[in-house]
């Protein structure tokens, strides 16, 4: 169970990483590009200690689910992005993909 809470952690990171990544203007604004590095820094380490325990591909589908979902929902809370049913269905998919690998993933 660590190793899972190892992996949402680290989704939680990417969804930082992600929005703030808007904010670093390709890199030449200092403050947004040094908590972006920190944020991927700190979402890999997480996803490589869960990588002990679960297996690659499972903890790597989770990571990016986690951190997509993450990401566009922000997007539609904070910076006004489409909220459509298909989109939300889409989300909700990638979510139930994420909870799936969760229930039938063992341990390696």
């Amino acid at each position: 169970m660590k190793a899972w809470l190892l992996v949402f952690a680290a989704g939680l990171m990417e969804v930082g990483f992600a929005i703030s990544l808007k904010y670093t203007k390709g890199f030449t604004a200092l403050g947004p590009s040094l908590l972006t590095m920190t944020l991927a820094g700190f979402s890999l380490a997480l996803l490589s200690q869960s990588l002990k325990v679960l297996p690659v591909g499972t903890a790597y589908a989770a990571w990016t689910g986690i951190g997509a979902v993450g990401t566009a929902l922000v997007g539609m809370a904070v910076y006004g992005e489409p909220r459509d049913a298909a989109r939300i269905a889409c989300l909700l998919l990638i979510v139930a993909g994420v909870v799936g690998l969760k229930l039938v993933s063992a341990p390696h």
